[in-house]
């Protein structure tokens, strides 16, 4: 059999779901799109299909309320795109550490009946490259009962342990359309100040992690005056290029694949696409080796930088949920924070701006929400950093972390946020800050 074959349209592939079958989407910018719309044509004949993934930058059309009983996505990550269906109880969430997903779905914990990747074409060996993202697909392709290769002739043809052959598919579509992009989070001028405390923060010679957010994605517009930078990070952006092609990020101090930008996908635009294109200083893997803390460590000098949606006065981390309302999901947090943590001469960063609502409501908290999930917990939290300033909670005692979260709190919230203190026992009297 050889890959003409294997050629059919996406109608003829999707005819292979079954009801009550979990099928298996690439994520990020990688949709297969061309699959997914002829998975809904098919929603008349379907039932109770579960659909499995991170992050999507696609349309998402199963998520939609008219189809509710016919498909149901299963989140590992939340997107915008499905997070009403999540919270109308539509959809389900999968609260897990980005490095674990992968060994879940090998031990048949998430099954996979079929996937749907989205691929290069295939070189003059037959191999192909995944694309944008290389994530959790290797995984995938171990378990999945029926694989699809949707060929997009416009994804990037990534290096790194990208490549798949063309016999690995039971059916290939091919298809030809842009990549859904994702474009940098509006940034205002508190995340400019955090950004540019972060900056002074990072040494030379560091290696970089990066999340999504506007803190992480503006933080490259403050690190061009720094010297060999390195990148290791779940993801990266179109903020990274500048540095790379400045030579700022040059990955030569790196202790662990030097002259390397590891990351297991990217999230951009066609800038980025273009520039990951068969280019040999970025190699994807997967999310499983990236992520692992263990290997994460091996990074001198790692600096991983993810956001929150709220802390308390004891340094408990929420990023996931806005009280018991899924948002978004664990991702690499944990994994990058305690990685850099164990790291030689790390810096383990959490940022926030200090209110929410337009000034309405304190990131900075006596307790969390009820309900909200504690992504990264007080234990592991070492650099909290707001507009306000930056402090070291690791190894600081309850009542030393509400002291230096106060003084990271917006001043109109900071008198409260004492009373609270005093009130949980974290501080005796409000004479022991003194409030600007």
């Amino acid at each position: 059999m050889d890959y003409h074959s294997k050629l059919v349209t996406a109608d003829e592939a999707m005819k292979v779901v079954k009801p009550g079958d979990t099928v298996f989407l690439h994520q990020g910018c990688s949709e297969p799109e061309a699959c997914v719309a002829a998975l809904v044509r098919r929603a008349s004949e379907l039932r109770n299909v579960t659909i499995v993934h991170m992050m999507t930058f696609g349309s998402s059309e199963y998520a939609k309320p008219e189809y509710e009983g016919i498909f149901r996505h299963s989140a590992l990550f939340i997107g915008a795109n499905v997070r009403r269906a999540v919270q109308e109880g539509r959809a389900d969430y999968v609260p897990v550490f980005l490095h674990e997903i992968e060994s879940l779905l090998e031990s048949g914990q998430i099954p996979v009946d079929v996937a749907v990747l989205q691929c290069t074409p295939p070189d003059e060996h037959g191999y192909m490259s995944l694309g944008a993202g290389v994530d959790i697909n290797l995984a995938v392709l171990k378990v999945a009962r029926h694989v699809i290769f949707e060929v997009n002739d416009q994804a990037p043809r990534t290096l790194g342990q990208s490549f798949v052959h063309w016999r690995q598919a039971h059916k290939i579509v091919e298809a030809s359309y842009p990549l859904a992009e994702h474009h940098p989070t509006p940034a205002g001028p508190e995340h400019h100040a955090i950004a540019r405390r972060i900056a002074s923060m990072i040494p030379d010679g560091a290696t970089l992690q990066m999340g999504v957010g506007a803190v992480p994605e503006t933080l490259p517009l403050y690190l061009r005056n720094h010297k060999d930078l390195g990148l290791h990070s779940e993801m990266f952006s179109d903020g990274v290029i500048d540095l790379m092609e400045a030579g700022v990020i040059n990955n030569s101090r790196k202790t662990l694949h030097p002259y390397k930008a590891i990351a297991g996908f990217v999230l951009g635009t066609k800038r980025l696409f273009d520039f990951v294109h068969n280019n040999p200083a970025v190699e994807l893997h997967p999310t499983s080796y990236v992520n692992n803390p263990f290997v994460i460590a091996q990074n001198d000098r790692m600096v991983a930088v993810n956001a929150a949606l709220e802390i308390d006065l004891t340094g408990q981390v929420c990023s996931d949920s806005i009280g018991s309302t899924p948002y978004s999901g664990i991702g690499g947090q944990v994994d990058f924070i305690r990685g850099a943590a164990h790291s030689k001469g790390g810096v383990p960063v959490i940022s926030l701006c200090s209110t929410a609502k337009n000034g309405r409501i304190s990131r900075i908290v006596p307790t969390l929400k009820p309900g909200a999930g504690v992504v990264t917990s007080r234990g592991d939290v070492h650099w909290v950093v707001t507009e306000y300033g930056a402090a070291n909670l690791h190894g600081r005692n309850l009542r030393q972390r509400a002291e230096a979260l106060i003084e990271l709190a917006h001043p109109d919230f900071r008198e409260e946020l004492i009373r609270a203190a005093e009130k949980l026992g974290y501080l005796r009297r409000s004479a022991l800050l003194a409030v600007e």
